[in-house]
């Protein structure tokens, strides 16, 4: 082999070892923190893609800047995300020692008054007037009625007060759940969510069919127009996207400038979907820039496939992204 080609073959091995790098750290931030570690995760395999059609030394600077910045970003993110949790695990300690307090100073004042009626009993051996001792016998019972009554109360409104700021508490929980299974940029479904409804379906045997819609030219608007006119785009988009799938369906942003879309159907209506789709979504977007508003014609590719008896997510899925990538090589040529 000559020297090119033994420099090309290590230009391609080294390459596959950064985007193997990549894939490792995602999956690391996703092992270590699931809450937080799957958008890191989708970042990386973007950037990985990006490296498989764009190879260039300008393109893997880049990259690596990338990098620097998500990692950044993440370890920030997971620093915020520790705290929050020691401080909602904090609060909810609180609630406990100040209810468990409550309830002893409850069982201390009703044990003083058990402890006065008792007295108040042991006197009453004393009496000898039989007309004495009913009385007082009376008032103990009715003083005895009233502690028991009131010690019911107290402890009716304490059950209360603690279900209530359970509930509190539950409610935080299912929220910060809600959240955590969309995309916050977008406020559609997250990679986490789509990958749960997917499998859902698997386990159900249903047919149905995914489509992987990718944006052309985003790092360009970007460039072009700064990250908040991109963001601006992706979130127009994702808002065309839910309003052009069905709402019964799931719609999610897969990552990146990726989204996926999922159809309780099979191919054939689904092709029919998706060429529609293609007119819906794709044309001119409206964007605020720096320079002004500016009309910026979208373009990108779709890649569809079918769920068949027997495949996996990744099956599926991968038939679908090499649709897609297919598309994007014809666009090209």
């Amino acid at each position: 082999m000559d020297e090119q080609g033994q420099a090309e073959d290590l230009l391609r091995s080294a390459l596959d070892s950064y985007r193997a790098s990549l894939a490792a750290m995602g999956k690391c931030g996703t092992q270590a923190y699931p809450q937080i570690g799957r958008d890191l995760q989708e970042s990386l395999q973007s950037l990985q893609q990006r490296l498989r059609t764009d190879a260039s030394p300008a393109a893997i600077c880049a990259t690596g800047k990338n990098v620097e910045d998500q990692l950044e970003q993440w370890s920030k993110r997971a620093a915020e995300y520790f705290r929050l949790k020691a401080a909602e695990v904090k609060e909810i300690m609180v609630v406990l020692a100040r209810t468990a307090e409550t309830l002893s100073e409850r069982d201390q004042r009703y044990g003083n008054q058990f402890s006065e009626i008792t007295t108040h009993l042991e006197n009453i051996a004393g009496l000898e007037d039989l007309s004495k001792i009913k009385t007082s016998l009376l008032e103990s019972v009715g003083e005895l009625r009233t502690s028991l009554q009131k010690m019911e109360q107290d402890g009716q409104q304490s059950v209360a007060e603690l279900k209530a700021e359970l509930s509190g508490y539950q409610s935080k929980l299912e929220e910060a759940e809600r959240l955590a299974l969309r995309d916050a940029l977008t406020g559609l479904d997250n990679r986490r969510q789509i990958e749960r409804q997917i499998e859902q379906r698997i386990q159900g045997g249903k047919i149905f069919s995914i489509m992987l819609f990718d944006l052309n030219g985003f790092k360009s608007i970007n460039d072009a127009h700064g990250h908040l006119a991109g963001d601006q785009l992706l979130k127009q988009f994702a808002a065309e996207l839910r309003s052009f799938i069905p709402p019964m369906y799931g719609v999610g942003r897969w990552g990146g400038d990726e989204f996926i879309a999922i159809l309780d159907c099979e191919s054939v209506a689904a092709r029919a979907c998706l060429e529609r789709a293609r007119e819906w979504l794709f044309g001119d977007y409206h964007l605020e820039t720096p320079a002004g508003k500016r009309k910026v014609p979208v373009r990108g590719e779709v890649g569809m496939a079918e769920w068949k008896p027997g495949d996996g997510l990744g099956d599926v899925l991968g038939r679908a992204d090499a649709e897609m990538y297919r598309e994007k090589a014809r666009s090209r040529g």
